[in-house]
């Protein structure tokens, strides 16, 4: 297909993009797509997908939007993970011959689209990382609050928990990465993945980037020189946002290195099994961020989300952030007054970022002016407190006053959106402003004079001067009064009904006019780039204060919500016990309605209480229980109070869940191998000093397979030189029979009340193991028909007089030589001799059998009850295969 030129001209700067890109082609007042772009674009933006250049065999698909609202369309394609280049005239059409020079001018990707205010309440990350022999270098940056981090990972598993931690949008990697591994662990959030060759990952030259990028000689500056896989990626992390922002990236604050060890490491198990930050349902109220964030300024939430999701293993630092809630919860004046100035303050971080290398307007500018002038009030309001983390926070707040006052004088307050057509710096800021600007204001006097006295002179009562964007100023005279048209007149251009006319002095005035319109404009984008360097030269500033105002803000929604749900201060040590009276489950007391939580108590430690085992029906409250026990401990530690009576928390390293399982098919998965890896991975990375959330533990396979390896899991937590704390809710009775023989396990039940044919759930953990699942009542209140109830009670009085054994696994191997016959077990169902009719009843006939000898020879204390059980099993497999020799 022959192209026209400007077509020729598209297809050149489209062949430059990735395929991941659409381009936005600048043509008068529109922004246009073609070919591919335009049908991927069209369907996502729900715009109508025209043609171009007639004939349906040459027909080229065509789409596009108005250059002026373009930036919704932009944040709608990014939101869907593509990237969007922006391509621009870059010469004057005035001033050229043929078709006019386009450049792409600004690229906007998912991570670095600054002007999407609807992604400001999360971190925006963008990742990059390589692989060397021993470790995985991971560097993260959120371009619109500057954070830039340098670490590196032991192994894959670990890159996994901090990818799903920080979700980022977009990953920088080299092109010999598995990114079909990375896929796999970004699943629920797809990124972005920009492959580069292995030189742009070179330690050498990131290390010259970095030093160049932050004006110091040595990476020892920052602490990360250890980190030499980290500072690869951190430098293909530069080198990327160089090559597509093409921006001055001034505001990105001096790579720090993370800090692993300060923080709680949670892997994305129990991420999502505590719903801590998104739920099954999708709904965000129904998580503990839900119940958490009360923040009133979009740094503060950001950070609240990080602290739930990087809780603290430090009692002192714990501690700190607990003395800032105890004191602002205990100064309800102060602590109102405090949200009140807080919710003045905009997001100065974004701001900042936008200001530097985005596509900023004035009505930044006057948003950071106002968030700014908050400050000393902010100050004011938590002077009196005497908590080191607030008292820190009052140093770091920065009051910019003369920047404040020269915001304020130089523009109006609630200014356009954008800087190009001007109309945003105040009457009175610049003299010579004022003198354009009264030349414009005076135009429509001085048109309505001119038009005046040209009725008079004419005789034409219906002449009127008019003024469009393609002719400027023109007289119009309909076509009945044309032969009154005085000779002076030049025509410009007729239409069916009239002419338009122009004069000399009308066209001297319109040149005077539009002159100083043009100039106005000029000198308000020197007084805009004014303000934005004086805003700039004190980024640090801004940023310190953006950043103690979210501290404030975060401790201060911790208060407000220990007030409003009447949570209490945890006390904080480094021992080993875990003691919980009166504990509620946080996001399910927040969501019920018109009900009454039931609270719970809970002790655990390494000695007496170190695994519990927990019983009881389905329905009945073990998952609540467990979880709350979880999310109490979790919520201690990143320093808010906690819902019960009391809590003493010794500092936990790590929480680990294990609850419900799902196939993952794209892997080859089952249910059960999803359930064995993630409880596989609980028991190779917790320590003494952990926190083990079992639910249901083997359900996924048959009774025998799933009770041996539930029983053979709790032995193995329940060892001396191991022995983590830990719940385990299971339907498994067979298990409190450990309580029996091991120290540290202890039995517990949820409490059913049973009310003629139905049950009444008490919700209360009580000591003691349940001996009963009420699975068909549940299945009756789930509204299962009434004959599949009735058939299933019928089967189950069935299975109940059939079981295996009545005596329990334990009881079976303290069974002696001379205690109570061997013919007594169940596992050995006696053959009936048949009589002939009329005779007396059959005769119950045993045969002796090998195995049955050697089981009366079993000495119980020779064998664990798991090692019993196995026996039992394959005793019972030989008696069935020679079952014809009884």
């Amino acid at each position: 297909m022959s192209l026209t030129p400007m077509l020729q001209q598209y297809h050149s700067i489209r062949s430059t993009l990735a395929p991941n890109t659409i381009l936005f082609f600048r043509l008068g007042d529109f922004y246009e797509m073609f070919f591919e772009d335009a049908k991927t674009a069209s369907a996502l933006l729900d715009i109508t997908l025209t043609g171009r250049d007639g004939g349906q065999e040459s027909r080229i698909p065509m789409c596009g939007v108005p250059y002026h609202a373009a930036q919704g369309y932009i944040n709608r394609l990014t939101r869907a993970g593509l990237k969007v280049a922006i391509c621009d005239q870059v010469e004057d059409p005035k001033l050229t011959k043929g078709i006019v020079r386009r450049e792409i001018v600004r690229m906007v990707t998912p991570a670095t689209n600054l002007e999407d205010d609807g992604e400001t309440a999360q971190f925006n990350y963008i990742a990059a990382f390589c692989q060397d022999k021993k470790t995985i270098g991971l560097s993260y940056l959120d371009l619109g609050t500057g954070e830039f981090r340098v670490g590196q990972c032991r192994d894959l598993a670990e890159l996994e928990d901090e990818l799903n931690r920080l979700a980022p949008r977009e990953c920088v990697v080299p092109a010999k990465f598995d990114t079909g591994q990375l896929r796999g662990f970004l699943k629920t959030r797809k990124p972005v993945l920009n492959e580069y060759e292995d030189w742009i990952f070179d330690r050498s030259e990131a290390c010259k980037r970095i030093t160049e990028q932050f004006k110091v000689s040595s990476l020892a500056s920052f602490g990360i020189e250890e980190f030499t896989s980290g500072t690869a990626a951190a430098g293909a992390l530069l080198y990327y946002l160089k090559d597509n922002l093409r921006k001055s990236l001034d505001h990105v604050r001096s790579p720090l290195p993370v800090q692993n060890t300060r923080f709680m490491a949670l892997d994305k198990q129990t991420i999502r099994n505590l719903e801590l930050v998104s739920s099954a349902s999708g709904d965000r109220q129904a998580t503990l961020a839900g119940v958490l964030d009360r923040t009133v300024t979009p740094m503060g939430g950001r950070l609240l989300t990080q602290w739930i999701m990087r809780p603290l293993i430090e009692p002192q630092q714990i501690n700190q952030r607990l003395d800032a809630v105890a004191e602002l919860a205990q100064g309800r004046d102060i602590l109102h007054g405090l949200r009140q100035q807080l919710q003045l303050v905009r997001d100065l971080e974004r701001l900042v970022a936008r200001l530097n290398c985005g596509t900023p307007s004035a009505r930044d500018i006057v948003g950071l002016g106002a968030s700014l002038k908050a400050v000393p009030r902010i100050k004011g309001e938590i002077a009196a407190l005497h908590c080191s983390l607030i008292k820190a926070q009052h140093e770091e707040l920065c009051e910019l006053n003369e920047l404040v006052e020269s915001i304020e004088a130089a523009f109006i307050d609630m200014p356009p959106l954008g800087i190009r057509d001007g109309g945003f710096v105040r009457d009175g800021y610049s003299p010579e402003l004022d003198e354009l600007r009264g030349i414009s204001t005076h135009a429509k006097d001085w048109i309505a004079d001119l038009q005046r006295r040209e009725i008079e002179q004419t005789g034409i009562k219906s002449l009127k001067i008019r003024y469009n964007r393609v002719f400027g100023y023109y007289i119009d005279i309909t076509n009945a009064n044309l032969a009154q048209v005085p000779i002076s007149y030049v025509r410009k251009q007729t239409l069916v009904n009239s002419e338009r006319f122009i004069i000399p002095e009308l066209k001297e005035y319109e040149e005077k006019i539009l002159g100083a319109e043009e100039k106005a404009k000029e000198l308000e984008a020197l007084i805009f780039e004014d303000m934005r360097r004086q805003v700039l030269s004190r980024i640090a500033e801004i940023q310190r204060t953006a950043a103690a105002v979210a501290v404030l803000d975060a401790v201060a929604s911790f208060a407000a919500v220990a007030l409003t749900n009447h949570f209490t201060r945890p006390e904080i040590s480094a021992g080993d016990t875990l003691y919980i009276a009166g504990g509620r489950h946080p996001v399910i007391e927040h969501m019920l309605e018109g009900e009454t939580f039931v609270d719970n108590d809970a002790v655990l430690d390494d000695e007496d209480n170190q695994l519990l085992i927990i019983t009881g029906p389905n329905m009945a409250g073990k998952s609540t229980y467990i979880r709350q026990v979880g999310l109490i401990v979790l919520m201690a530690q990143m320093g808010s109070f906690v819902p019960a009576r009391v809590a003493r928390i010794g500092v936990v390293d790590r929480v680990f869940s294990r609850i419900g399982a799902s196939d993952n098919l794209s892997r080859g998965e089952s249910t059960f191998m999803v359930e064995m890896i993630e409880t596989a991975n609980i028991l190779h990375n917790a320590t003494s000093r952990s926190l083990l959330v079992f639910d249901e533990i083997g359900r996924g396979t048959s009774t025998f397979d799933g009770l041996s390896i539930a029983w053979s899991v709790c032995e193995y937590l329940n060892q001396k030189k191991f022995r983590p704390k830990c719940l385990f809710a299971t339907h498994y009775h067979e298990l409190t029979e450990l309580a029996d023989h091991r120290s540290g396990i202890k039995n517990f039940n949820v409490t059913v009340k049973e009310i003629e044919d139905s049950i009444l759930f008490l919700r209360k953990v009580v000591p003691g193991g349940a001996d009963r699942s009420y699975g068909i009542h549940v299945g009756k209140l789930a509204g299962l028909p009434a004959e599949i109830i009735e058939r299933a009670e019928e089967v189950l009085l069935c299975l109940e007089e059939e079981k295996i054994s009545e005596d329990s696994i334990t009881q079976i191997l303290k069974k002696k030589k001379g205690g109570p016959s061997v013919y007594d077990l169940p596992l050995f169902k006696p053959l009936k001799n048949p009589a002939p009719a009329g005779e007396a009843p059959p005769q119950v006939i045993y045969e002796e059998h090998p195995l049955i000898a050697e089981l009366r020879t079993v000495d119980p204390n020779s064998m664990t009850p798991l090692e019993a059980l196995t026996k039992l099993a394959a005793w019972k497999k030989e008696l069935d295969k020679n079952s014809g020799t009884n």
